[in-house]
C-alpha cells in the first residue's frame, strides 16, 4: 500500500474505529482490529495516534462534533426563545432516533473512560465541551430574542443534559417511542420553566 501522510490517515482510522466499535463494541476496538478494518499495519495506528487511548479520544471527539453540527444546523434564527429551545431539543432527540449506534458507542466509551486513567481527561473535556455548546446555544437564543435567563445558561445546560442523557439511556435499553415523546416534552417544559 502506498504511503499516506498521517494527516490523511487520521480521519480514515477514526472512521474505521467508529465503524468497528459501532458494530462490535469498544472491547473489540484493539489497535490490531482497527488496523485490520482499514487494511493497514498495526504500526500505522500507533504512528498516527501514539496510543489506543489517543485514538479513542479522537473517536469521542469525532462522534461529538458530528452530533453537535447536526443540532447547530437546526438552530432557528427567527423564532421565540421557547420555540428555539423546543427546536434544538427535538433536533438533538432526532439524532438519537436516527443514530442510536453513535449514542451507544459514546456511552460505552464513557464507561470505558471512567476506568481508564489516561482517558479521564478526555472524558472531562468531552462533557465540558457538550455543556459549553449547549450553554452557548441557550445564550444565543436568549440574546437573539431578548429573553432574560432566570438561571445561568451553564446551569440550564447541565440540567437539560442530565435529563437528556437519561432519556437516551432509556431509549437504548428499553425503547418506548410514546413514553419518550412525553418525557422529552416534560424535560423541555422543565428547562423552559428553569430558564
Amino acid at each position: 500500500m502506498a504511503h499516506v501522510p498521517a494527516a490523511e490517515r487520521r480521519p480514515q482510522l477514526i472512521k474505521a474505529a467508529i465503524d468497528l466499535m459501532t458494530r462490535e463494541g469498544v472491547a473489540a476496538g484493539s489497535t490490531r482490529a482497527i488496523a485490520a478494518e482499514l487494511g493497514v499495519a498495526q504500526a500505522t495506528v500507533h504512528y498516527t495516534f501514539g496510543t489506543k487511548e489517543d485514538l479513542y479520544r479522537a473517536v469521542m471527539e469525532q462522534l461529538t462534533q458530528d452530533l453537535v453540527a447536526q443540532v447547530e444546523r437546526a438552530a432557528p434564527t427567527d423564532t421565540s426563545f421557547e420555540a428555539t429551545i423546543v427546536t434544538l431539543a427535538e433536533a438533538l432527540w432526532n439524532t438519537v432516533l436516527e443514530q442510536p449506534a453513535s449514542y451507544q458507542l459514546l456511552n460505552e466509551l464513557t464507561m470505558f473512560a471512567l476506568r481508564t486513567p489516561h482517558l479521564k481527561e478526555a472524558l472531562h473535556s468531552h462533557h465540558s465541551g457538550i455543556s459549553a455548546v449547549t450553554a452557548k446555544l441557550v445564550n444565543e437564543a436568549a440574546e437573539r430574542t431578548g429573553h432574560q435567563l432566570a438561571q445561568p445558561a451553564e446551569t440550564i445546560a447541565r440540567f437539560f443534559l442530565a435529563g437528556f442523557d437519561g432519556l437516551t439511556m432509556q431509549h437504548l435499553s428499553l425503547p418506548d417511542e410514546e413514553a419518550e415523546r412525553v418525557c422529552l416534552r416534560a424535560l423541555i417544559s422543565a428547562v423552559l420553566a428553569m430558564a
